[in-house]
């Protein structure tokens, strides 16, 4: 038996098909109530990840522990339906000929009065009590899930492996049931792997984000490091827009129209990317086209020309085109900013939002 505090530990997962290897050496700890969120774009690994934690598959190398018992290596599984695990999908996959009440007892044992009770208890957490007798088919779509919820909430699991849940609700509907979901999950101490490919989902719902990428985990950490302090340049963007000054490394400083910035580690001759968010490019109003000037926090003003405008409901976005006839920058702008084209404005951008990266071509 392994010593550990982890509820869940999964060690040098591996797993391939067809000689593709889909997950590559991934490891991670759970501990119980907390949330963990499997970030990532479609086909990086993630589902396949969750399927061998099921025990729905089964890895070509690599242990799973669950409270310090080993549940799965390259020799031995334990079955799927002792492990302790709950799962919902995007699928909720209630039973269409049950009722409310029996969908939710469906995977529970013992007498039927004990069954019934932890039935009531937990359909009055999720709200839904007046419903214990309908069907699903007389559900709302957020309804069915919470229904899902319960389902997999029943039996205690220690675990609760969650793949793209709420994918299938509008976006009005999907905040309120991501908050409920999660507030219950806490209250039962659940250990939660979630898998998403939405950043702002992970973000709301997520103590720790594992940011997945061709089989591998790139980055881990707490939602607030791994957006401030991020692994390399595709992990900026997969969380937001993002512009990119590109430039070339000496004496460990790059030249930009923004003035000169760090570029340490980076060889002489290496080409670097300068990094930064839309929302961190400032429009010097008061510039009047007087020229460059330095600021302490912000760099240098450099003129750029607008290309076009549009309101995007709280903010407007701009886009700009810098002297130089290429290089393209984006700027959002709180409430309504809709400059004409052409017009010449001055920009800047946060120097301590700017993340420097040397090129991968290099």
């Amino acid at each position: 038996m392994l010593a550990t505090s982890a509820r869940l530990e999964i060690k040098r997962l591996t797993r391939q098909f067809n000689g593709a290897c889909v997950v590559d050496d991934v490891s991670l700890s759970i501990q119980a109530g907390q949330v963990t969120c499997l970030l990532g774009p479609s086909g990086c690994g993630k589902s396949t990840t969750l399927r061998m934690i099921a025990g729905v598959d089964r890895q070509d190398s690599g242990e799973i522990w669950v409270d310090g018992t080993l549940v799965c290596d390259g020799s031995f599984s334990m079955p799927a339906e002792q492990r302790g695990i709950g799962l919902m999908f995007q699928d909720f996959a209630l039973f269409p000929h049950m009722s409310v009440a029996d969908n939710v007892a469906f995977g529970l044992t013992g007498p039927r009065a004990e069954k019934r009770l932890r039935v009531e208890e937990l359909l009055k957490k999720v709200g839904l009590m007046r419903l214990i007798d309908a069907y699903p088919h007389q559900l709302s779509g957020g309804e069915q899930q919470r229904v899902a919820l319960a389902r997999a909430l029943a039996p205690r699991p220690k675990i609760m492996l969650m793949d793209e849940p709420f994918s299938g609700l509008d976006n009005r509907l999907r905040d309120g049931v991501r908050d409920e979901t999660l507030a219950l999950l806490k209250e039962e101490g659940t250990a939660v792997l979630l898998v998403t490919h939405e950043p702002e989902e992970a973000m709301r719902m997520a103590d720790e984000i594992a940011l997945m990428r061709g089989g591998n985990i790139v980055q881990r950490g707490a939602p607030y490091n791994i957006y401030n302090s991020p692994a390399d340049l595709e992990a900026v963007g997969f969380f937001s827009d993002i512009n990119v000054i590109q430039s070339s490394a000496n004496g460990a400083l790059a030249d930009t129209p923004f003035g000169q910035f760090l570029a340490p580690g980076v060889p002489d001759g290496a080409d670097v990317d300068i990094v930064f968010r839309p929302q961190h490019v400032k429009i010097d109003f008061d510039r009047g086209g007087k020229g460059p000037l330095p600021t302490v926090s912000d760099g240098v003003a450099a003129r750029a020309i607008v290309q076009r405008a549009r309101f995007i409901g709280s903010q407007s976005l701009v886009e700009f085109i810098m002297d130089d006839g290429e290089t393209v920058i984006h700027a959002t702008v709180p409430n309504v900013f809709l400059p004409k084209a052409d017009t010449p404005l001055w920009l800047t951008i946060r120097r301590d939002r700017c993340f420097i990266f040397q090129s991968k071509s290099n």
